[in-house]
């Protein structure tokens, strides 16, 4: 067996700055190499990386003899209805090139970060089970579906281990949220803190399913060092751990600010929430390599409270 040696990409990320950290103090700060599209001279382990640039990637792979990548990288929801093309660009054609280098190059493994944003209209809202029509009103999801297909035929085509997850909203403390629909459940621990009225873009009564980032890290890392006759899904596995509107989030926060304000003022993402799911089936990946959660609201809060 190669010694592992890991790329990320998008290492700069709300997921990505986490699980970075984690996986160096699985396998080490100079076996874990950091990439992103913004400078970060205060990582030992980093390089500058456009994952549209495939040739760099492929020099990059080359050269810290890389042996598994997680790709991160990516446009996400709300953001991504600014610049539809771009965000189709990015989202598929980076990872298309990570694709094709783990085929050129023989990767050992690659991981493809999915979302709830695939499911649309067309998809059980409650309960969603692990095989349903997917028919996404984002660009955004539509790139993720199309990645999840490619993700399948890489597989059953050239055989690469490539592996993926559903993410519900991800909640973390470590970094600032940027273009995502579920950004207000970060957002709103910021404005607690500094004791300002939060006004949310979400309706009350939104439901959506949601991670705190540890669960989310740690469910990713589990999936990877699943045995490999464990995978038997290579689309994306549905992930959950809890599912809560904006009011319920508010009134759990409430018990530690009392006299924390709120108010309501949907904007165009409150459209693309109410396409989404609102409660997940993740049973194939609690049945087929041991996924389990953690944290649900009330533990959730008390960490982002103590830590933001």
């Amino acid at each position: 067996m190669s010694e592992t040696r890991i790329l990320v990409t998008g290492a700069n990320g709300q997921i990505g700055n986490v699980l970075t950290n984690e996986l160096r103090k699985k396998f080490g700060t100079y076996h874990v190499l950091a990439t992103d599209i913004q400078k970060n001279a205060n990582d030992p382990h980093y390089e500058f990386l456009d994952i549209l640039n495939a040739v760099r990637m492929r020099e990059l792979i080359g050269d810290f003899g890389i042996t598994q990548v997680y790709h991160l990288a990516a446009i996400l929801s709300a953001g991504g209805e600014y610049n539809p093309m771009k965000t189709w660009n990015v989202n598929l054609n980076g990872w298309i090139s990570v694709l094709e280098i783990a085929r050129e190059l023989g990767l050992d493994k690659v991981f493809f970060p999915s979302t709830i944003a695939v499911f649309g209209k067309t998809t059980p809202r409650e309960l969603t089970p692990q095989h349903v029509p997917m028919q996404p009103d984002t660009i955004y999801g539509v790139s993720k579906v199309t990645g999840e297909l490619l993700n399948h035929y890489y597989f059953q085509k050239y055989g690469i281990d490539v592996r993926s997850v559903r993410y519900p909203g991800i909640i973390s403390y470590q970094s600032v949220p940027a273009g995502g629909t579920t950004d207000y459940a970060v957002e709103i621990f910021h404005a607690a803190k500094k004791g300002e009225k939060y006004e949310c873009f979400l309706a009350e009564n939104t439901r959506l399913p949601m991670m705190y980032a540890d669960d989310a890290i740690a469910g990713t890392i589990q999936l990877m060092d699943a045995p490999v006759e464990n995978i038997k899904c290579r689309m994306g596995y549905n992930l959950a751990a809890m599912s809560f509107t904006p009011g319920e989030l508010y009134a759990e926060i409430k018990n530690h600010y009392p006299d924390f304000e709120i108010e309501y003022k949907p904007d165009f993402r409150q459209k693309i929430a109410e396409s989404w799911t609102e409660v997940i089936d993740d049973s194939e990946a609690r049945k087929d390599w041991g996924w389990n959660h953690r944290f649900d609201l009330k533990a959730m809060v008390a960490e982002m409270v103590e830590n933001v």
